[in-house]
């Protein structure tokens, strides 16, 4: 495959070249490789790869204003390489991030220390739609409020920087492992040349991790897995975990509460169950304490929670520490739980609800990507240079009736990587998704969900807005 085409620009970081054009040393076997191979071998990879994930039926869904459709994410064959060193570091700061948030957590929902000493206003917590207040006075076991986080990273010519955390019901894992066993297949031996860390054992260490949450006494913990059902947009994910853990994949329907305790139904009657990894929203959770119209949920299940005969991980209330509101007290966060300075920054936030933010982002919002605090997924977001003058204006008359249901950022020159497109490689933008497992301990595989921009031009890598997915190769040090 010919690179002579390939575009550096100088000011955006390129993930498998440096500024002068030449490849960067951890990359340097891939860029060789990927030279002496035609490009009509590479396609024939890159349709095996996207084939693997058709004939699998890995799927996502996008959601529009009167429809939804399902489809298959798109893959690209080439891979993101990542040396042991700049792994060795997000993995340090990763692990940082999620403890804080673990501790700020307990702290909201008990004493309160970080708003009674100044670090975080109350009403940004307090006011937050995702800070329950059902979950006052809980302590889920070994602290941990967050069991799985998906942190999304980009990286820019100044380092990596987070860009959000997800911390309700993160998805994407199936993907990662996914793209990592059609990519594997495709480029074998060269995989087994570049010495590339594993992550299919991310399964084992998620049983892993829920089982250290099961409640006292259960030696050999009943795991399942809540899902809302095959309309969801990440069913398949569900199905793929709940197989990874060993557990059982149900449904509110499926479950049933006796003595404040768990039961779910099988052809041979009741089987109590310890952990709920629950994949299902706080309002649907539990129609006597959230939604009352819930067909979900679990009628009775936050008393048996409350009880400690089962626990819920993620915990339910965990979204008030990943409002984008609450985002940009993060570093100060770390710094008060752990006596630490961040080791991986946060991209620079304005908070619309503070009168200066809100006139600086109207101000300036031809040139800023300004978010909706509840949402996810890169719905309810303007990229400001891509939006017409009547697009911006429609947003700021939303902004200025809601102040507080907004965020801005500057436009960052999120990083390229080489992607195979129309038969030769052109850079796309791209983030990466790792997933932080929190028990008694803090565990990690070695890779993330890479997402791709693959619309030229776009710096929006979700998968609902036209992205795409590449594996990412950590490499042995």
């Amino acid at each position: 495959m010919d690179f002579g085409a390939y575009e550096i620009d100088p000011a955006v970081y390129d993930e498998m070249f440096g500024p002068d054009g030449a490849p960067r040393e951890h990359s340097r076997p891939l860029r060789e490789a990927l030279g002496r191979l035609p490009s009509a071998d590479l396609a024939e990879i890159q349709e095996r790869v996207s084939r693997s994930f058709l004939n699998e039926g890995i799927t996502f869904t996008v959601y529009g204003d009167e429809s939804a459709e399902e489809r298959i994410i798109p893959i690209d064959c080439i891979p993101r390489i990542l040396a042991a060193a700049e792994w060795k570091r997000l993995e340090a700061g990763l692990a940082q991030r999620v403890l804080a948030l673990n501790h700020f957590l307990a702290d909201v929902y008990s004493d309160a220390r970080a708003v009674s000493d100044g670090v975080i206003p109350e009403d940004l917590v307090v006011d937050c739609p995702q800070y329950r207040r059902e979950m006052r006075g809980m302590r889920p076991p070994h602290g941990t409020w967050v069991a799985v986080c998906g942190t999304d990273v980009v990286r820019t010519n100044d380092g990596f920087v987070v860009l959000e955390d997800n911390l309700r019901v993160p998805s994407g894992v199936s993907y990662m492992i996914a793209n990592r066993r059609a990519v594997k297949a495709g480029l074998r031996r060269l995989y087994r040349h570049c010495r590339v860390r594993e992550v299919e054992h991310y399964g084992r260490l998620l049983r892993e991790t829920l089982r250290e949450l099961a409640p006292a006494g259960s030696r050999e913990p009943t795991l399942a897995l809540l899902t809302p059902g095959v309309a969801n947009a990440a069913f398949y994910e569900h199905m793929f975990l709940a197989n990874e853990i060993g557990g059982e994949l149900v449904e509110g329907r499926d479950l049933v509460v006796r003595n404040r305790a768990v039961y779910m139904r099988t052809t041979e009657g009741l089987r109590r169950v310890d952990v709920i990894y629950r994949r299902v929203d706080d309002d649907f959770l539990d129609p006597l304490v959230f939604r009352p119209d819930s067909l979900l949920g679990v009628p009775g299940l936050m008393d048996a929670y409350r009880h400690g005969s089962v626990v819920i991980a993620n915990a339910p209330g965990t979204g008030v520490a990943d409002d984008k509101s609450v985002y940009p007290y993060v570093p100060d966060l770390i710094r008060y739980y752990l006596s630490e300075d961040p080791i991986i920054a946060n991209v620079p936030t304005r908070i619309c609800r503070r009168p200066a933010d809100l006139e600086y982002t109207l101000d300036n919002l031809e040139r800023l990507v300004v978010k909706r605090v509840g949402e996810s997924g890169g719905y309810g977001m303007l990229v400001g240079p891509h939006a017409t003058p009547a697009e911006r204006e429609a947003y700021a008359r939303e902004m200025r009736a809601n102040p507080a249901d907004f965020v801005s950022q500057p436009v960052l020159d999120l990083s390229r990587a080489p992607c195979f497109i129309d038969g030769g490689p052109e850079p796309r933008h791209v983030d990466l998704r790792p997933f932080v497992l929190r028990g008694r301990r803090t565990r990690l595989v070695p890779g993330a969900f890479c997402r791709v921009a693959l619309r030229r031009g776009s710096i929006v890598v979700n998968s609902s807005q036209g992205g795409g997915g590449k594996d990412v190769w950590v490499l042995e040090g």
